[in-house]
């Protein structure tokens, strides 16, 4: 598979990305080359998941500096358009915020920050794997995992390789996953067009179930541990994740089930308090009115259609970065972890 969101420099650059609504039926990639059809992008998820959009933020702004060169006025304006398609997720406006600090230094070095972006994420997201490993390990039972999540925190949601099911692809490498049960995530099903993809592209057993179904297998002794992504994550640990998310670490509390969250450190947004203080994008109530473009409810029914919810950090077992954890009410880093684990 090619990397979700990449640069081509051919016929003065463009952002070529992996088009995710049209998966599983599909495999194409489209090629974006002016800022209005990257934003459009962004908008209507062909790109998606949090280090993804910081990724093409960030390419967002090489692709303004090269139309615009000499006009850093109108960068900075077509990149502010960038970074607001989508406020919940904090790396995308961190990924514009990044090129844009190389403005000054002219179009070719915004586009290789840009580059660097996407160079630095399979690193990251490997290192990040290994560690959400480490702690579902030590979370769970001594056998292979049988492991519940929700929405798509894999190699679609990144530049390449996955969060939360980067540590899935981790663990399936040491032998230690049983089965994975992928939640379909309404209204727009990324867990059944896109995880239950990745996953049989990587060979890990899974099954999929509705939504509704996850509060019931936990119930039934069928799960061991949640493993979730994030797109934004509060300084006190509060997680905003895809919407169901909330319900499903209830749901785990009460059966007595860690759910993790795994994100890279560009999802933590020290700025912000507590996840009463993110911002919950609102999408076009057609989503949940129609299905595939055939109607499913009356016309003009009101609708509730918030893209994410907030989980509070005291329902999670922890929250895994490449570089920290936060569990009981505390960020650890690297090494007071590791001694606590190994």
């Amino acid at each position: 598979m090619a990397r979700t969101v990449d640069w081509d420099d051919g016929d003065g650059g463009a952002v070529t990305a992996i088009d995710q609504r049209a998966l599983p039926a599909e495999y194409r990639v489209q090629r974006l080359a002016s800022v209005d059809s990257l934003v459009a992008a962004i908008a209507d998820l062909t790109i998606r998941g949090a280090p993804a959009l910081g990724a093409a933020g960030a390419l967002g702004v090489a692709l303004a500096a090269r139309r615009h060169p000499g006009d850093p006025d109108r960068v900075r304006s077509e990149a502010e358009r960038v970074a607001a398609v989508r406020p919940t997720a904090v790396n995308l406006r961190r990924g514009v915020e990044r090129a844009l600090a190389r403005l000054d230094e002219g179009a070719d070095a915004v586009v290789a920050e840009a580059c660097a972006v996407l160079d630095e994420d399979e690193a990251t997201n490997r290192r990040l794997g290994r560690r959400a490993a480490d702690v579902l390990t030590a979370l769970g039972p001594d056998r292979p995992l049988r492991l519940l999540t929700h929405c798509n925190s894999g190699a679609l949601a990144t530049v390449t390789w996955g969060t939360g099911l980067g540590a899935v692809r981790e663990l399936a490498e040491r032998g230690r996953v049983a089965e994975v049960l992928a939640c379909e995530t309404r209204p727009l099903l990324q867990g059944a067009r896109l995880t239950a993809w990745e996953l049989r592209e990587m060979g890990v057993a899974h099954r999929l179930l509705v939504d509704a179904a996850a509060a019931s297998a936990m119930a039934r002794g069928l799960v061991d541990a949640v493993v979730v992504g994030a797109d934004r994550i509060a300084a006190n640990g509060d997680a905003a994740n895809k919407i169901g998310t909330y319900a499903l670490a209830c749901a785990a509390v009460r059966h007595g089930l860690p759910m993790v969250v795994v994100a890279p450190e560009s999802t933590v947004d020290h700025a912000t308090a507590s996840g009463d203080d993110i911002v919950i994008e609102e999408r076009d109530g057609d989503e949940v009115r129609a299905f595939a473009g055939v109607p499913t409810a009356p016309p003009g029914t009101a609708v509730y259609n918030p893209a994410f919810d907030v989980t509070p950090a005291e329902l999670l077992a922890a929250v895994v970065t490449e570089e920290a954890t936060f569990r009981a009410g505390a960020w650890e880093r690297e090494a007071a972890l590791e001694r606590g684990l190994r």
